[in-house]
C-alpha cells in the first residue's frame, strides 16, 4: 500500500527581479519517506526551502502539507502544523544549555497541540499549566536521550563541539514535535566519520518522520535517501532512487557536465 503524500508542491515559481529562480517546481514526498534534494549551486534549493518553510511567498504555485494548502502560512503557523526546519548553519541558543534549548522547542510544540479552551477556574488553569510543564520536560528529556547528549545537558550549547551542535540543531526540530522536517545540509562541515555517524543517527531517531533533505555529500545521500530529486535551473529534472538518478543522462548532462553515454558505477558517481 502506497503511503499518503505528506508534502506536495505544484507549479511553484519564484522570481527575484528579472531572475527566475524557481520555474514551476512539482514535487511529492510521501509520509515517512527520506527524500534528498540535490543540484548545483544556484539551482534554487535554498529558495525552495524558504518557500516551503514560509519565509518566502511563491509568485505562483501551491504548497500542500498533509493535504492542506499552506502556501501563504507564516513559519510559526507552519511549525504549529507540524513542519520543522534545520538550517545550513546551526541556530541554537548559544548561551542556553543543551536542555534549555530543547525545552524551548518542546514548549512551542506542546503549547501548539494542547488547548486551554473550556478549562474554567484558577485551579484548572494551574492544573493545565502543570500538565504542560510536565509534557515539556518529558519531551525535552526524551530528545536529549535520542541525541546522546545527556552528559552535556547543562552545558551551554555554544561550547559544544561542532558535530554535537549540528545534532542539537536537528534535535530542536524534533523536540518541537514536527512530523515533516526540512533539513538543509545536515552533514555540512563534518568529516567523513562524523557525517556517517550523523546519518546513522538520523536513520534511527527520525525513522517515523518525513524528511526532505538538501545534501551535497553523495555518500550521505546514498546512505539516507529513499528517493532523490535533482533541481537544475529552478526545475526538477529527475526523481528516483539514488542509483537511477546518478545514471540518468539528463542529470549527467545538465548537472554533472558529462555528455550522454554509458554511465559510470553509480556508487562512485557524485552529483
Amino acid at each position: 500500500m502506497t503511503a499518503p503524500v505528506a508534502l506536495k508542491l505544484e507549479g511553484v515559481a519564484r522570481r527575484f527581479g528579472a531572475a527566475r529562480v524557481l520555474d514551476g517546481v512539482d514535487l511529492s514526498v510521501r509520509a515517512g519517506e527520506r527524500h534528498a534534494l540535490i543540484g548545483p549551486n544556484g539551482a534554487g534549493k535554498s529558495t525552495l526551502f524558504n518557500v516551503i518553510g514560509g519565509a518566502l511567498r511563491p509568485d505562483r504555485g501551491t504548497v500542500w502539507l498533509d493535504g492542506v494548502d499552506v502556501t501563504r502560512r507564516s513559519p510559526h503557523r507552519l511549525a504549529r502544523a507540524g513542519l520543522g526546519r534545520s538550517f545550513q548553519t546551526t541556530r541554537v541558543f548559544a548561551r542556553l544549555t543543551v536542555l534549555e534549548n530543547l525545552r524551548c522547542a518542546a514548549w512551542c510544540g506542546v503549547v501548539a497541540t494542547q488547548s486551554a479552551h473550556g478549562v474554567p477556574g484558577l485551579l484548572s488553569k494551574w492544573a493545565l499549566w502543570w500538565r504542560r510543564s510536565r509534557a515539556i520536560e518529558d519531551q525535552a528529556e526524551r530528545v536529549l536521550v535520542d541525541l546522546a547528549l545527556e552528559p552535556a545537558a547543562h552545558q551551554p550549547a555554544g561550547t559544544l563541539e561542532y558535530g554535537a551542535q549540528r545534532r542539537l540543531d536537528l534535535g530542536v526540530a524534533l523536540a518541537g514535535g514536527a512530523r515533516v522536517l526540512l533539513l538543509d545540509e545536515p552533514t555540512a562541515g563534518m568529516n567523513r566519520d562524523e557525517a556517517a555517524r550523523t546519518i546513522e543517527w538520523m536513520r534511527a531517531v527520525m525513522a517515523d518522520k518525513t524528511l526532505l533533505v538538501i545534501e551535497h555529500d553523495m555518500d550521505a545521500v546514498f546512505a539516507l535517501a529513499d528517493r532523490v530529486s535533482v533541481l537544475v535551473q529552478g526545475r526538477i529534472v529527475a526523481t528516483g532512487a539514488a542509483a537511477e538518478v546518478a545514471a540518468d543522462e539528463r542529470v549527467r548532462e545538465a548537472y554533472l557536465g558529462v555528455p550522454p553515454g554509458p554511465p559510470r558505477d553509480p556508487g562512485r558517481t557524485a552529483p
